[in-house]
């Protein structure tokens, strides 16, 4: 038995979740280890996309150009009806956050920078093929018994906070008796990942090939991928279904034949709706998968899981820097269980859109769909109650006053710098806490200002019109980018709250 010292943070599993808490904690300067099962990067390509607030994430952590280089941004969506003729066409539209709206990705790719990332930081420890056999809290902090897998031994670790990232059969959330309701589909899917090896029509974009017949996911993914995912019908033999020559009968209806692609591997998995009853247990904390799953409709799977260590590890610096009471931690659930839910409905509203079955009802879609989606404002209008839910949350650790602007994420300009250069609005802020404004700053703002944030004025036309549609004319951002509280013109605005000290990554890093 082999014991170490005591750190801020164990972080429990090494995918895109895990990496990207490693990548977050370490920059804030805190001391953390991280555990992972297997001895290198998983394989298979599982999540296929993301969007413009979790490449905010990844550019708060300096990886966002380096990620961008392996991706395919903004390419075409299609669902198309049964002969293959599109009856919603469209481009995802911006939110304003500095990065392209959707990005196509090769998971391993994405792996391989975030984990280049954690190297960069020398307080955070990664242990490869180690696996986590026990949780026990032990009052200030808590015990991980971890088995080293390639020598047979144990190791004792000690962290004041742990994050189980753990995946969607989350061993840790079982050893923490938390219960992981919902369903599972009964209808399981066949995913077929394939190297391009001469382009066809069509390849450059997402198709919901949305065939009673057969529903068929077709999409490209970079570094040369492309993936398609169907169901298996009932009666058909799952395991025959894996062959190469019945994929390629599958295939065939598309017109792709072993000219166009090289099959890399092919399986075949289940749909998940489920949520765990409780995202912390005392001080361990679940995340991503470990915490819930969708299906994957709309490509929101991994990026959720980045979304919630995006909240959850700033609130863990400032807690352990003794910045904020650990109060503060009670609002990770609280703000990122109800948007979890709502994309998790938005995915299986797309996702009876794609398979519906019945004939008669997919004639009735494709005709009401292509009439809606003919008149713009319809168009938009229905994008935004599909897609991915806007960055807001209704409640958590924010201002009392409630004023309208309150919970919602402030959209990232290109701005002009001190010294003339063109930045995004998070590289001017450096993820602290920082006050906004338009002109005038309002009574209340000097007790923010004594507690070191700075603040800065405004003049982006998109985001001073973005902030007056929310009758606000000053901002107090958190270092998440929400904005924490807010006044309009002649108002005060409200005070700090009781216990905190504002700033999180200067105070860290220094």
């Amino acid at each position: 038995m082999v014991s170490t010292d005591t750190y801020d943070v164990a972080v429990i599993g090494y995918g895109p979740t895990g990496a990207t808490a490693a990548n977050l904690l370490g920059q804030f300067g805190l001391k953390v280890i991280v555990v992972e099962r297997d001895p290198d990067i998983y394989g298979r390509a599982r999540a296929i996309s993301t969007d413009e607030e979790v490449m905010r994430v990844w550019q708060s952590v300096g990886l966002a150009e380096r990620l961008q280089q392996d991706m395919l941004p903004d390419l075409p969506l299609n669902f198309v009806d049964a002969a293959g003729v599109p009856f919603i066409d469209l481009k995802i539209t911006s939110r304003g956050c500095g990065h392209p709206p959707q990005q196509f990705l090769y998971q391993p790719a994405v792996d391989r920078v975030l984990r280049e990332g954690v190297q960069r930081f020398a307080n955070v420890e990664v242990l490869l093929e180690h696996e986590c056999l026990r949780l026990l809290s032990t009052g200030d902090d808590v015990e991980l018994l971890c088995a080293d897998l390639g020598t047979d031994t144990f190791k004792r670790l000690r962290a004041r906070y742990v994050i189980a990232a753990d995946g969607g059969a989350s061993p840790t959330r079982g050893q923490l008796g938390i219960g992981y309701s919902g369903r599972t589909y009964g209808e399981r899917w066949v995913v077929i990942d394939t190297k391009v090896l001469q382009e066809w029509d069509g390849y450059d974009r997402l198709r919901f090939h949305c065939n009673p017949a057969r529903p068929m996911v077709d999409c490209p993914t970079p570094l040369g991928h492309h993936r398609w995912e169907f169901p298996a019908r009932a009666g058909e033999d799952e395991q025959k279904l894996l062959l190469e020559e019945e994929i390629w009968k599958v295939l065939g209806v598309q017109g792709i034949t072993p000219e166009h692609v090289k099959i890399l591997r092919a399986v075949i998995y289940s749909h998940h709706v489920r949520v765990a009853d409780r995202w912390r247990v005392g001080r361990v904390f679940l995340a991503g998968d470990a915490a819930h799953a969708m299906p994957p409709w709309i490509g929101q799977g991994m990026s959720s899981g980045v979304r919630d260590v995006a909240n959850l590890c700033w609130k863990l610096a400032a807690v352990l820097n003794g910045l904020a009471p650990e109060g503060l931690l009670d609002s990770y659930q609280l703000e990122r269980k109800p948007h979890v839910t709502e994309t998790t409905r938005r995915a299986r509203m797309v996702g009876r859109v794609i398979t519906e079955r019945n004939r008669a009802i997919a004639v009735v879609r494709n005709h009401a769909m292509r009439a809606l989606t003919r008149v713009p404002l319809a168009r938009s209008a229905s994008q935004r109650r599909m897609w991915v839910p806007e960055a807001r949350y209704a409640e958590g650790f924010f201002s009392e006053s409630r004023h309208r602007a309150v919970g919602w994420q402030v959209p990232q300009p290109w701005i002009t710098a001190g010294d003339g250069t063109s930045i995004r609005l998070d590289d001017l802020l450096g993820g602290d806490w920082a006050i906004l404004h338009t002109g005038q700053l309002p009574p209340g703002a000097d007790d923010w200002m004594e507690l070191g944030i700075p603040a800065h004025r405004i003049s982006d036309p998109g985001l001073v019109r973005w902030l007056r549609s929310r009758k606000a004319t000053t901002v107090v951002l958190r270092p998440d980018g929400f904005i924490y509280a807010a006044a309009g013109s002649g108002k005060s605005l409200p005070a700090p709250p009781d216990g905190y000290s504002a700033a999180v990554r200067n105070e860290v890093a220094a």
